[in-house]
């Protein structure tokens, strides 16, 4: 007898989850609800690959100068002009305003002692054991603090810089190097995130060297004060296997006891049951003025807390698309310091799909949740739930501050039970959810990931958008912009799509620069100075311009240029919401009058090209052919036989005396369609050929209307040939009643022609330049005579 096992009620779960997140992904031509939309996306609609980034594009900076690779940290200075750049035991100084500068450069490898203990350990001498540069942070006004791993011994030291900005000094100080344990990780490939702030370095790394002792660490920087303080050893609800990826300090209130620095990563949820393990992002907190403990969390954080950071997509049924793993954070500096705008990059865990996601938040909404509800493990099946018991004076995670409460100067100054609160209640129960409540950009089922993510915010003639320049992990950069919609709702519009490293090097670190405006981009392979803005890209039109929604760019009356908002020119077009060139633009009709028809000639079975290359990835094409006796004309379609729709225009196969009319090349882009092309086929019928052919086979035959060149049969023969070697003459061959002699007749009288100007030409300089030389002695001869 057959049994059949039938799936747990938590594995049946499990299945339907996947299975729902599958039909989310499917496209369902009649589907009109919202779930169609979620999901829809288009492509970049200026793409330009390695060769157009690198040599066609003059206004990209390359440098690949560097001996060593493994460029992972660096370090802007705006004001003085240079970019300071980590990389395998060395040290690079780079003048940020171009990269092809001479460059300066810092040996500083790992101790040889440290190298052999490594390769003894069992690491690759040539990928782990060196000095990988991690840690550049700016110390004062002439020094910069630096660490290494130092071959799985890390070591830290500082730059001296001088106060010179012309020339900086850009000296390693050696003889102050200190260990860099619990400062910078051990490992070159281990993520990890650190901020020196008020003299105190605050890192989230590992202190051992097989990197599963992660903490969150603040150190004293160039103090006799060796003090360090940091989360809780082994504790899955505190840390459960980060992985570290940004770090800020960010006050408040006005009160600098209130100030905290905030850490951002991806642990393994210990929310989650250990057959179902989950990835979830946070961010931590934990106050600038915590010391520690008096009698309970010595030398340990007592204000540490976390909560989880959501970037979903809102699916029906209350059945989200998550994307859990945090990959960037970016902090967008605003007008109120206190308030800045979080963007983070996230990945999805999922087995089903492959993508990412941009999610922004508040400050307002992650105070919220540290000031909410704590979680805790209770019940008979132990699970997670909302805390609601006694929270005890002063409410854990809060600043010591005296100016609130003289009691609690300092956290040792807390009563046991705050203490003993914060042991075991660092989890808050209320996740942060995105500004929006989704995403503002997805990228999915792309042969990509998200990886890196820097925001400029651009005033734009409609307002302000905040432009998103994102890396992938095979050495791509898109340039997103996020367009709000009436209905509360953003459309996602990628403006670029830049392949920036040849061998597909995932893109380690980006540095936005908005006073030279330009974006600087590292990888395994070096480092690129691009610009915000390419808008000669876009087209010599106006409505090119518009139609590219670029916040950076505008139409000034001439040319697609940079748009400046100080700049009041009336002439000045640009819409960024809309994309609209019919309400911006006064030659925006179709234009298809305008629009210069070409002559082209075909042979009768063969084939012929039709040349019409879109402005746009996003542009439809649209071919249409009127023949020469029709009034109207019709739309090619992709299912014609012998008609290729190719992305550079129309591949005519076999063409037959029928297929001869007036093509047109229409592109239709955000319902606005303009008329690129026109040709005037004209085909010559196959007799033609067949009589040319056999006239070269037999000059004595029909030689009545045959002239030769001025080197007789031979040279003609020979000439003649050459002419057919050449497509372009091919094309231009004969009118109705021409056949292939007469055509290369006249071929040979226009070449006759115009080797007979080009000789009158040169006749006429020589004597120009004859009598000029006349002139010269006779000027000379006067000199010597008056002298």
């Amino acid at each position: 007898m057959m049994t059949m096992r039938t799936p747990g009620p938590r594995r049946a779960c499990v299945l339907l989850g996947v299975f729902l997140e599958l039909l989310l992904l499917l496209p369902d031509a009649t589907s009109t609800d919202s779930t169609a939309v979620t999901w829809s996306q288009s492509g970049p609609r200026l793409k330009l690959s390695h060769t157009d980034v690198r040599w066609r594009n003059s206004s990209s900076v390359f440098w690949d100068r560097g001996v060593s690779g493994g460029y992972q940290s660096l370090l802007l200075d705006e004001d003085r002009g240079w970019l300071l750049v980590g990389g395998r035991d060395h040290i690079y100084l780079l003048h940020s305003d171009s990269l092809a500068l001479p460059t300066r450069t810092i040996y500083w490898p790992a101790v040889e002692e440290h190298v052999e203990h490594c390769r003894l350990a069992g690491k690759n001498l040539s990928t782990d054991c060196a000095n990988y540069v991690r840690l550049l942070q700016p110390f004062n006004k002439t020094h910069v603090y630096v660490c290494g791993t130092g071959a799985y011994h890390p070591q830290c030291t500082y730059i001296d810089l001088g106060h010179s900005n012309e020339e900086p000094l850009f000296r390693l100080q050696s003889h102050a190097v200190e260990s860099g344990r619990g400062k910078c990780p051990f490992s070159p490939r281990e993520p990890f995130t650190a901020r020196l702030t008020d003299g105190d370095l605050y890192a989230g790394t590992s202190v051992d060297f097989m990197g599963t002792n992660a903490a969150i660490f603040r150190t004293s920087v160039h103090s006799s004060n060796q003090h360090y303080i940091r989360t809780e050893a082994y504790q899955d609800h505190w840390l459960n296997e980060p992985e570290f990826v940004g770090s800020f300090s960010i006050p408040d209130t006005q009160s600098v006891d209130d100030d905290k620095v905030y850490f951002f990563l991806k642990e393994t949820a210990v929310e989650s049951s250990q057959w179902d393990k989950r990835v979830y992002s946070r961010v931590a907190r934990i106050c600038k003025n915590d010391v520690g403990g008096k009698r309970s969390l010595i030398n340990r954080w007592t204000t540490f807390l976390k909560a989880r950071l959501v970037c979903s997509v809102p699916g029906p049924g209350g059945l989200d698309t998550q994307f859990d793993e945090l990959e960037d954070i970016f902090i967008l500096e605003t007008k109120d310091y206190q308030n800045p705008v979080i963007y983070g990059v996230f990945s999805t865990s999922s087995s089903v799909f492959r993508g990412s996601a941009v999610c922004v938040y508040s400050m307002a909404s992650i105070r919220a949740a540290f000031n909410g509800p704590f979680a805790h493990k209770e019940g008979p099946d132990y699970r997670w739930v909302e805390y609601k018991g006694r929270i005890p004076y002063p409410r854990p995670g809060t600043c010591p501050s005296e100016t609130y409460d003289p009691l609690h100067k300092s956290t040792r100054d807390f009563p046991d039970d705050v203490v003993s609160f914060m042991r075991g209640h660092q989890l808050m129960w209320e996740p942060i959810l995105p500004i929006t409540r989704r995403p503002v950009f997805t990228h999915v089922n792309v042969p990509y990931t998200l990886r890196r993510v820097v925001v400029d915010r651009v005033d734009a003639e409609d307002g302000q958008y905040d432009v998103l320049h994102l890396g992938t992990d095979d050495g791509k950069v898109l340039k997103v912009v996020s367009v709000p919609k009436d209905n509360w709702e953003t459309e996602e519009i990628i403006l670029e799509e830049l392949t920036v490293f040849q061998t597909q090097a995932p893109i380690l670190n980006m540095e936005l620069s908005t006073k030279r405006q330009q974006v600087y981009v590292s990888s395994d392979e070096g480092v690129v100075q691009l610009p915000l803005q390419r808008c000669e890209l876009y087209g010599r039109d106006c409505a090119d311009c518009c139609l590219a929604r670029d916040p950076y760019c505008a139409w000034d009356g001439n040319t697609c240029n940079r748009y400046f908002p100080s700049n009041k020119r009336r002439a000045r077009r640009q819409d960024v919401k809309h994309g609209d060139p019919m309400s911006q633009c006064y030659d925006a009709e179709d234009g298809s009058e305008s629009v210069e028809v070409k002559m082209v000639y075909g042979v009768e079975s063969n084939s012929t090209f039709l040349e019409c290359t879109p402005r746009s990835q996003l542009a439809t094409v649209k071919w249409t052919v009127q023949p020469p006796q029709a009034h109207v004309s019709r739309e090619l379609l992709q299912s014609e036989d012998r008609m290729v729709h190719m992305k550079r225009g129309l591949l005519m196969q076999r063409l037959e005396p029928g297929d001869a009319g007036l093509y047109s090349c229409t592109t239709l882009e955000h319902s606005f369609s303009q008329v690129l092309a026109r040709y005037n086929l004209q085909v010559i019928p196959q007799q033609s050929m067949t009589a040319s052919q056999a006239k070269e086979a037999d000059p004595g035959a029909g030689g009545a209307g045959l002239r030769w060149g001025p080197g007789g049969p031979g040279s003609h023969t020979q000439s003649h040939a050459q002419l057919f070697k050449n497509y372009k003459d091919l094309h231009m061959m004969g009118a109705a009643r021409m056949n292939v002699d007469e055509y290369c007749e006249q071929m040979w009288h226009r070449e006759k022609k115009r080797q007979q100007k080009l000789r009158q030409l040169k006749w006429k300089q020589t004597q120009v330049d004859n009598r000029k030389a006349r002139v010269r002695r006779h000027h000379s001869t006067e000199d010597i005579t008056i002298q």
